[in-house]
């Protein structure tokens, strides 16, 4: 049957969707509500759930980006028994939130390894916790160095792991569908989609899930 390509998912589309899935967390809800107050960016909703349904069956994952440990802790609540993760991001303050949240959520303390330090420099200075190889990457960090992440992160892959990488849509602003600035991180998310749904080593497209999810798979 020919689909409508007028039609578009809605709110009441999600919220039916939020409806029929598997409750969530309620540790969860504590770190959304936790993100408020400040304006700390988090994944949205529907994302993490695409997160927790890749990283079921993945045992090595990586995250550039921990923030207060949203998207860490739906991959963790999701992974198979004795999965692990390494995360990294610079900010202790916030990841001692995390910490605080992951622990309330029953996460054992040696399933999630945090790297405080700048991501780049963490890959050049080969930090051991960095080993891989890893068969799930997730990426949401400064966009300006998506693709320099993704170039770091490309030598710890396994054959068939799995890259995702968020706000590849940054809002309208990639497609031109809304105005973007200078320096913005529009252009920057623009080259990284368009050098990573072209490169070779990956088989890749862009989910419009949330901010935009861009899901590749490294062929090895």
């Amino acid at each position: 049957m020919k689909s409508d390509r007028s039609w578009l998912p809605n709110s009441t589309d999600l919220d039916w969707i939020e409806s029929v899935s598997a409750p969530s967390h309620p540790v969860l809800s504590d770190v959304e509500k936790d993100a408020e107050p400040d304006g700390v960016p988090i994944l949205d909703r529907a994302s993490g759930r695409v997160l927790a349904a890749l990283a079921a069956d993945r045992r090595r994952i990586v995250e550039v980006g921990t923030a207060i440990g949203y998207s860490t802790l739906w991959m963790a609540l999701a992974q198979p028994p004795g999965g692990t993760i390494v995360t990294i991001d610079p900010d202790r303050n916030r990841t001692l939130r995390a910490r605080v949240h992951w622990r309330h959520a029953g996460i054992p303390e040696d399933q999630i390894t945090v790297v405080n330090a700048p991501a780049m420099e963490a890959f050049k200075a080969r930090e051991p916790a960095l080993e891989g190889p890893f068969d799930m990457a997730f990426i949401d960090a400064l966009k300006e160095e998506y693709r320099g992440y993704l170039e770091g992160i490309a030598t710890r892959l396994s054959p068939g792991a799995i890259v995702l990488a968020d706000n590849v849509l940054w809002t309208g602003r990639v497609s031109g569908a809304r105005r973007s600035r200078p320096g913005d991180g529009t252009s920057a998310l623009r080259a990284f989609n368009e050098h990573t749904l072209t490169d070779p080593r990956f088989a890749g497209t862009i989910l419009p899930v949330g901010d935009g999810l861009l899901l590749a798979v490294y062929r090895g």
